[in-house]
């Protein structure tokens, strides 16, 4: 009877065991490692009134107190921005391009100075094809800021991920340039 109840006592015991440890498992957090990054940088020259030639970007939308060859006031509040930059593969503006930043940005708050990002990287040398395309919040403030790479196209198709935005050149209102840190989560 000693030896019955022993056996009993060590099932359950062990059942004991075996169904608290079931309770406490620990979760496994995976390493969030890249698929894909790429470092490219953009160059953006405004429309000023006075260098048509040179510009890949233009205001397209302004307020009632701006103009489309100045951007407007404190913040540059209710410009929109319409853009076609030469991405390059370091931060030389007169490096062969490897492709297109085609967007827009919109200064969204009166306050802070800040912007609203859609763009598409669209590639045609560098050993890529196809596009990449963003979209979020550019608190210019900010030394690195991260939008969201929303998709894209060819070797892109499906991508998700993370762009790392820093300004890296800023001349007046005419001239910046944008160092991207692409890190792509998602690849096809």
């Amino acid at each position: 009877m000693a030896a019955k109840t022993l056996l009993v006592s060590s099932l359950l015991l062990s059942l004991l065991l075996l169904g608290s440890s079931n309770t406490h498992t620990t979760k496994r957090i995976r390493a969030h490692r890249p698929c894909k990054r790429l470092i490219l940088y953009f160059h953006d020259i405004i429309y000023n009134g006075k260098n048509s030639k040179n510009a890949t970007s233009a205001i397209v939308g302004a307020p009632a107190w701006g103009n489309r060859t100045i951007l407007a006031g404190q913040n540059h509040f209710g410009d929109l921005v319409v853009f076609d930059d030469p991405i390059t593969l370091d931060n030389n503006l007169h490096s062969p391009p490897i492709g297109r930043a085609q967007g827009f940005y919109i200064y969204d708050k009166k306050e802070i100075f800040t912007a609203w990002l859609a763009f598409s990287f669209v590639f045609y040398s560098g050993g890529h094809e196809g596009s990449i395309n963003f979209a979020g919040a550019d608190p210019l403030m900010n030394k690195t800021r991260d939008v969201s790479v929303i998709g894209g196209t060819g070797d892109f198709f499906m991508t998700r991920g993370v762009a790392t935005l820093m300004t890296d050149a800023f001349e007046g209102e005419v001239y910046f340039r944008l160092r991207v840190d692409i890190k792509l989560y998602e690849c096809w």
